[in-house]
Protein backbone atom coordinates (compact mmCIF):
# COMPACT_ATOMS: atom_id res chain seq x y z
CA UNK A 1 0.00 0.00 0.00
CA UNK A 2 1.33 3.39 -1.00
CA UNK A 3 0.57 6.58 0.89
CA UNK A 4 0.11 9.48 -1.52
CA UNK A 5 2.05 12.70 -1.06
CA UNK A 6 -0.35 15.42 0.14
CA UNK A 7 -1.09 18.11 -2.40
CA UNK A 8 -0.40 21.73 -1.63
CA UNK A 9 -3.42 24.02 -1.38
CA UNK A 10 -2.43 25.59 -4.72
CA UNK A 11 -2.31 22.20 -6.43
CA UNK A 12 -5.63 21.22 -4.90
CA UNK A 13 -7.25 24.45 -6.09
CA UNK A 14 -6.06 23.81 -9.65
CA UNK A 15 -7.45 20.26 -9.55
CA UNK A 16 -10.82 21.38 -8.16
CA UNK A 17 -11.14 24.11 -10.80
CA UNK A 18 -10.24 21.58 -13.49
CA UNK A 19 -12.88 19.13 -12.24
CA UNK A 20 -15.51 21.88 -12.12
CA UNK A 21 -14.61 22.82 -15.68
CA UNK A 22 -14.90 19.14 -16.68
CA UNK A 23 -18.42 18.90 -15.20
CA UNK A 24 -20.78 19.94 -18.05
CA UNK A 25 -23.64 20.98 -15.75
CA UNK A 26 -21.53 23.59 -13.93
CA UNK A 27 -20.75 27.11 -15.20
CA UNK A 28 -17.18 27.46 -13.93
CA UNK A 29 -17.08 31.20 -14.65
CA UNK A 30 -19.64 31.84 -11.89
CA UNK A 31 -18.03 29.74 -9.13
CA UNK A 32 -14.98 30.57 -7.04
CA UNK A 33 -12.70 28.17 -5.18
CA UNK A 34 -10.70 28.80 -2.01
CA UNK A 35 -8.50 26.16 -0.38
CA UNK A 36 -6.89 26.14 3.05
CA UNK A 37 -5.35 23.09 4.71
CA UNK A 38 -7.14 20.79 2.26
CA UNK A 39 -10.57 22.29 3.02
CA UNK A 40 -12.28 23.61 -0.11
CA UNK A 41 -14.71 26.53 0.00
CA UNK A 42 -16.96 26.96 -3.02
CA UNK A 43 -18.56 30.36 -3.49
CA UNK A 44 -20.20 32.39 -6.23
CA UNK A 45 -23.48 31.67 -7.97
CA UNK A 46 -25.39 28.82 -9.59
CA UNK A 47 -28.43 29.13 -11.82
CA UNK A 48 -30.20 26.17 -10.18
CA UNK A 49 -30.13 24.02 -7.08
CA UNK A 50 -29.07 21.10 -9.27
CA UNK A 51 -26.01 22.98 -10.53
CA UNK A 52 -25.06 23.81 -6.94
CA UNK A 53 -25.34 20.13 -5.96
CA UNK A 54 -23.27 19.02 -8.95
CA UNK A 55 -20.53 21.55 -8.17
CA UNK A 56 -20.15 20.15 -4.67
CA UNK A 57 -20.13 16.57 -5.99
CA UNK A 58 -17.43 17.49 -8.52
CA UNK A 59 -15.22 18.97 -5.81
CA UNK A 60 -15.68 15.86 -3.65
CA UNK A 61 -14.34 13.70 -6.48
CA UNK A 62 -10.94 15.38 -6.34
CA UNK A 63 -8.23 13.43 -4.54
CA UNK A 64 -6.90 15.23 -1.47
CA UNK A 65 -10.04 17.20 -0.59
CA UNK A 66 -10.56 16.86 3.17
CA UNK A 67 -13.85 18.75 3.46
CA UNK A 68 -16.05 21.17 1.53
CA UNK A 69 -17.74 24.38 2.62
CA UNK A 70 -20.62 25.14 0.27
CA UNK A 71 -21.18 28.90 0.06
CA UNK A 72 -22.67 28.85 -3.43
CA UNK A 73 -25.81 30.97 -3.79
CA UNK A 74 -28.56 30.05 -6.23
CA UNK A 75 -29.57 32.97 -8.46
CA UNK A 76 -32.30 32.08 -10.90
CA UNK A 77 -32.31 33.78 -14.31
CA UNK A 78 -35.67 35.14 -15.46
CA UNK A 79 -36.07 32.23 -17.88
CA UNK A 80 -36.01 29.72 -15.01
CA UNK A 81 -38.25 31.54 -12.56
CA UNK A 82 -41.49 29.74 -11.70
CA UNK A 83 -44.30 30.38 -9.27
CA UNK A 84 -44.25 28.46 -6.01
CA UNK A 85 -47.45 26.74 -7.13
CA UNK A 86 -45.80 25.48 -10.32
CA UNK A 87 -42.78 24.22 -8.36
CA UNK A 88 -45.02 22.50 -5.81
CA UNK A 89 -47.03 20.76 -8.55
CA UNK A 90 -43.86 19.58 -10.26
CA UNK A 91 -42.34 18.37 -6.97
CA UNK A 92 -45.45 16.40 -6.00
CA UNK A 93 -45.52 14.78 -9.45
CA UNK A 94 -41.85 13.82 -9.30
CA UNK A 95 -42.26 12.24 -5.87
CA UNK A 96 -45.35 10.31 -7.04
CA UNK A 97 -43.24 8.82 -9.83
CA UNK A 98 -40.78 7.42 -7.28
CA UNK A 99 -42.03 3.87 -6.70
CA UNK A 100 -39.80 3.55 -3.63
CA UNK A 101 -41.82 6.19 -1.76
CA UNK A 102 -45.20 5.14 -0.28
CA UNK A 103 -48.11 7.25 -1.63
CA UNK A 104 -48.92 10.16 0.67
CA UNK A 105 -45.86 9.65 2.88
CA UNK A 106 -44.19 12.94 1.89
CA UNK A 107 -45.63 16.46 2.08
CA UNK A 108 -44.21 19.34 0.04
CA UNK A 109 -44.16 23.02 1.00
CA UNK A 110 -42.72 25.72 -1.28
CA UNK A 111 -41.94 29.32 -0.35
CA UNK A 112 -39.92 31.64 -2.62
CA UNK A 113 -38.44 28.69 -4.50
CA UNK A 114 -37.41 26.92 -1.30
CA UNK A 115 -38.80 23.42 -0.94
CA UNK A 116 -39.39 21.78 2.43
CA UNK A 117 -40.07 18.04 2.55
CA UNK A 118 -41.90 16.58 5.56
CA UNK A 119 -43.44 13.26 6.45
CA UNK A 120 -42.45 9.83 7.71
CA UNK A 121 -41.00 6.78 5.92
CA UNK A 122 -39.66 3.40 7.01
CA UNK A 123 -36.28 3.47 5.24
CA UNK A 124 -33.49 6.00 4.94
CA UNK A 125 -33.15 5.42 1.20
CA UNK A 126 -36.79 6.52 0.79
CA UNK A 127 -35.94 9.79 2.52
CA UNK A 128 -33.05 10.29 0.11
CA UNK A 129 -35.13 9.29 -2.91
CA UNK A 130 -37.64 12.07 -2.18
CA UNK A 131 -34.88 14.69 -2.12
CA UNK A 132 -33.17 13.31 -5.22
CA UNK A 133 -36.46 13.44 -7.10
CA UNK A 134 -36.89 17.20 -6.77
CA UNK A 135 -33.47 18.80 -6.31
CA UNK A 136 -32.94 19.32 -10.06
CA UNK A 137 -36.35 20.86 -10.74
CA UNK A 138 -36.33 24.19 -12.53
CA UNK A 139 -36.93 27.13 -10.20
CA UNK A 140 -35.74 25.41 -7.02
CA UNK A 141 -33.30 27.41 -4.88
CA UNK A 142 -33.01 25.33 -1.71
CA UNK A 143 -34.20 21.90 -0.55
CA UNK A 144 -34.74 21.23 3.17
CA UNK A 145 -35.39 17.58 3.99
CA UNK A 146 -37.29 17.17 7.27
CA UNK A 147 -38.61 13.69 6.48
CA UNK A 148 -38.18 11.35 9.44
CA UNK A 149 -37.57 7.60 9.45
CA UNK A 150 -39.78 5.78 11.92
CA UNK A 151 -38.15 3.03 14.02
CA UNK A 152 -38.80 -0.37 12.50
CA UNK A 153 -36.30 -2.62 14.26
CA UNK A 154 -34.45 -2.89 17.58
CA UNK A 155 -31.09 -1.03 17.59
CA UNK A 156 -29.06 -4.25 17.98
CA UNK A 157 -30.72 -5.68 14.86
CA UNK A 158 -29.98 -2.49 12.93
CA UNK A 159 -26.34 -2.57 14.10
CA UNK A 160 -25.81 -6.18 12.97
CA UNK A 161 -27.42 -5.41 9.61
CA UNK A 162 -25.14 -2.41 9.01
CA UNK A 163 -21.94 -4.23 10.00
CA UNK A 164 -22.78 -7.12 7.68
CA UNK A 165 -23.51 -4.73 4.80
CA UNK A 166 -20.21 -2.87 5.32
CA UNK A 167 -18.28 -6.14 5.41
CA UNK A 168 -19.64 -7.40 2.10
CA UNK A 169 -19.22 -4.05 0.30
CA UNK A 170 -16.40 -4.27 -2.25
CA UNK A 171 -15.64 -0.55 -2.03
CA UNK A 172 -14.99 -0.49 1.72
CA UNK A 173 -12.42 -1.79 4.21
CA UNK A 174 -14.93 -2.61 6.93
CA UNK A 175 -12.37 -3.27 9.67
CA UNK A 176 -11.37 0.41 9.56
CA UNK A 177 -14.92 1.60 10.16
CA UNK A 178 -16.48 1.63 13.62
CA UNK A 179 -20.25 1.70 13.91
CA UNK A 180 -22.05 3.03 16.99
CA UNK A 181 -25.79 3.19 17.51
CA UNK A 182 -27.88 5.02 20.06
CA UNK A 183 -31.57 4.50 19.60
CA UNK A 184 -31.94 4.91 15.85
CA UNK A 185 -29.01 7.29 15.36
CA UNK A 186 -25.88 5.75 13.81
CA UNK A 187 -22.40 7.24 14.18
CA UNK A 188 -19.53 6.20 11.91
CA UNK A 189 -15.92 6.60 13.05
CA UNK A 190 -12.58 5.53 11.65
CA UNK A 191 -10.70 6.16 8.41
CA UNK A 192 -11.42 5.71 4.73
CA UNK A 193 -9.23 6.09 1.67
CA UNK A 194 -11.18 8.75 -0.23
CA UNK A 195 -14.44 10.71 -0.41
CA UNK A 196 -16.10 7.99 -2.47
CA UNK A 197 -15.65 5.53 0.42
CA UNK A 198 -16.76 8.22 2.89
CA UNK A 199 -20.06 8.68 1.04
CA UNK A 200 -20.50 4.97 0.29
CA UNK A 201 -20.27 4.06 3.98
CA UNK A 202 -22.97 6.62 4.77
CA UNK A 203 -25.13 5.31 1.93
CA UNK A 204 -24.86 1.79 3.35
CA UNK A 205 -26.02 3.02 6.75
CA UNK A 206 -28.98 4.93 5.32
CA UNK A 207 -30.04 1.75 3.49
CA UNK A 208 -30.61 -0.05 6.80
CA UNK A 209 -34.22 -0.16 8.04
CA UNK A 210 -35.05 2.08 10.98
CA UNK A 211 -32.10 4.51 10.71
CA UNK A 212 -33.30 8.11 11.00
CA UNK A 213 -30.03 9.94 11.66
CA UNK A 214 -26.43 9.38 10.53
CA UNK A 215 -23.43 11.17 12.03
CA UNK A 216 -20.59 10.48 9.60
CA UNK A 217 -17.32 11.23 11.40
CA UNK A 218 -15.14 9.14 9.09
CA UNK A 219 -11.78 10.75 8.29
CA UNK A 220 -10.46 10.72 4.74
CA UNK A 221 -6.75 9.82 4.69
CA UNK A 222 -6.27 9.54 0.89
CA UNK A 223 -4.38 6.25 0.73
CA UNK A 224 -3.94 4.90 -2.79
Amino acid sequence: MKISIPKTDSELKIDVLSELKYEPSVAITDIGVLVKDGIVTLNGFATSHGEKVNAVLAAKRVAGVRAIADDIEVKLPDSLRRTDGDIADAAVTQIKWQTAIPPGAVQVTVADGRITLEGEVEWGYQRGAAEDAIQHLSGVKVVTNLITVKPALAPIVILKSIKAALKRNALLVARKIQVEIWGNKVTLRGRVRNNIEHDEAERVVWAAPGVFEVDNQLKVEWIL
